[in-house]
């Protein structure tokens, strides 16, 4: 479950970026801020995976 997550995590960072990205290449700045938003979600999610392989080791 945990690599699971951790995969979805970075799927997150990656759309969230790319997102991000094209949002400042149309000048569309929704899009930008959902891409930052996802991005800051896929960082959030990473962190929480690596707090509970700090608690398990």
């Amino acid at each position: 479950m945990a690599r699971e997550q951790k995969a979805k995590s970075k799927k997150e960072q990656l759309k969230g970026k790319a997102k991000q990205v094209m949002g400042r290449a149309v000048g569309n700045e929704r899009m930008t801020a959902e891409g930052r938003a996802e991005k800051s979600k896929g960082h959030a999610r990473q962190a929480k995976e690596k707090g509970k392989d700090t608690f398990k080791g």
